[in-house]
């Protein structure tokens, strides 16, 4: 059975070797993640160059996302590096305060004093302390701790519920872009966007910057802002695809809620035709210990069942002890729920209709492959929608996405259920179709005599093009 979950992957210290990112790649993992929150530009041009040269040695196309760090909402440092906050205590956050003490601390964020009023709940290092807002006067915000505990240098802060005014995105982030479309980043995931504004600004800044690279990456809104949510249909009309990043989320709308917002978004996500990864402590406790917890292992289950395109690794593999056997447990994870889905294709085309030639091919494609059992689908392709389409319906045949185009590989790399291959296509179809075949049958994943279903373009080669589908069996041209 091949696995349809994608599995993206953080390096970090811990996996940018070149033999740990080879048994990584080897394990399962199908997208690297960079976190441009940790390091300098050339750790990242560096690393993303090792991908590149491992993917190719273990000749997959592997995608590279670079993930932008956004605004830096988060308190300053402290003199001794912490302090232990005591319930009850008077506590001052300074948008002009140096260097923290037991009971003053400086502020990244030097417009947060402005957001705030009397009341307002302060949730910082991930929701461990509680503050609440007793009053704000000028640069200093007033607190009482509600909830005590350790507090170190640069923890995040958040306001529960949400609302605070920070851009998406920062000075940082567009010089961040601008380095990622250096080594042509197949994919940039944008923190907390709050609209689909955020989205078209960040797509257009990465437009501009690749344009002297021919390169267009696709574009990935992190869901962990409050203020998302109601506004999640247009950041979806305006992304490719979501990434449910429930840390920050957690913090402002409440653990209990994320489980249901989670499933919400991926439906909304796939209805809208677009890519979905699931994120943040999945395999939290690999990071330590070589096994995960059974709760690890449901939540990643659940993410599969839920429909996601991937799950996502973050301090397991980049700086865990266990790099490699988190992802190949997270494979069997996913293998394993994807056993135990029920396949329901026909409820998909009740009611639809089409706008365009290629999505109803795509269509007509899954509704046949499902009805004769056939061995694969094969989606020759240049800029990948099809493939794509076809990815957002659950199916327990493969499709495989061929295409001459190495940037549309690469990207589909985080489509579920979808593998893909390089493939010219200069030449006929009855031509091409054959070096398809040939292409499968020599990498044992179709059998001659097998039943497949080929969707292609006429003339070849234009994308957006697909308008001819064919029912064969391998090895009749």
């Amino acid at each position: 059975m091949q696995r349809a979950t994608k599995i993206v992957v953080t390096i970090g210290p811990a996996s940018s070797d070149e033999e740990t990112l080879m048994r990584m790649i080897g394990a399962g993992a199908d997208v690297v993640r960079l976190n441009f929150s940790h390091g300098k530009a050339q750790d990242h041009i560096d690393r993303a160059t090792l991908v590149r040269k491992v993917a190719a040695a273990c000749g997959r196309e592997i995608a590279i996302m670079a993930d932008l760090q956004g605004p830096k909402i988060r308190v300053g440092k402290f003199e001794q590096g912490k302090v232990q906050l005591e319930k009850g205590a008077k506590f001052i956050l300074d948008a002009e305060c140096e260097l923290g003490t037991q009971d003053i601390v400086g502020l990244d964020y030097k417009e947060l004093p402005r957001d705030l009023k009397v009341g307002d709940v302060l949730l910082l290092n991930d929701g461990l302390i509680v503050l609440v807002v007793e009053r704000v006067q000028g640069s200093q915000i007033h607190t009482v701790v509600r909830v005590g505990g350790e507090l170190s240098n640069n923890k995040g802060i958040n306001r529960q519920g949400g609302g605070l005014t920070a851009a998406a995105l920062t000075a940082k982030d567009m010089e961040d872009i601008k380095t990622a479309m250096s080594f042509k980043a197949d994919y940039v995931a944008v923190s907390f966007p709050k609209s689909g504004t955020d989205m078209v600004m960040a797509r257009q800044l990465a437009n501009i910057a690749g344009e002297p690279f021919g390169h267009r990456p696709l574009m990935i809104a992190k869901i962990e802002r409050a203020e998302a949510i109601p506004a999640l249909q247009d950041i979806l009309d305006h992304s490719d695809g979501i990434m449910v990043a429930r840390g920050d989320l957690a913090v402002e709308v409440g653990n209990a809620a994320v489980p249901a917002l989670q499933k919400r978004m991926i439906r909304m996500a796939r209805h809208s035709n677009k890519l979905t990864i699931t994120a943040t402590q999945m395999m939290e406790s690999m990071i330590v210990n070589a096994v995960p917890t059974r709760a690890e292992v449901s939540d990643v289950a659940n993410a599969v069942l839920d429909g996601s395109d991937a799950v996502m690794t973050s301090a397991e593999t980049a700086s865990g002890r266990y790099p490699v056997e988190t992802v190949e447990a997270m494979a069997a994870i996913c293998l394993e729920a994807e056993k135990s889905e029920n396949f329901q294709l026909d409820a998909d085309f009740l009611n639809v209709t089409f706008s365009r030639i290629d999505q109803s091919i795509a269509y007509g494609a899954l509704f046949t492959a499902c009805h004769l059992r056939v061995r694969a689908i094969i989606a020759l392709t240049e800029s990948g929608s099809t493939a794509l389409w076809m990815s957002r319906h659950d199916i327990d045949v493969p499709i495989y996405a061929l295409t001459p185009n190495l940037a549309t590989a690469r990207k589909a790399a985080l489509y579920r259920n979808v593998t893909a291959m390089e493939l010219s296509q200069a030449a006929p179809s009855e031509e091409v179709l054959k070096a398809a075949q040939d292409l499968l049958l020599a990498k044992g994943l179709v059998a001659r005599g097998d039943m497949i279903v080929v969707t292609w373009g006429e003339p070849m080669g234009q994308s957006g093009g697909t308008n001819a589908l064919k029912i064969m069996k391998v090895g009749d041209h």
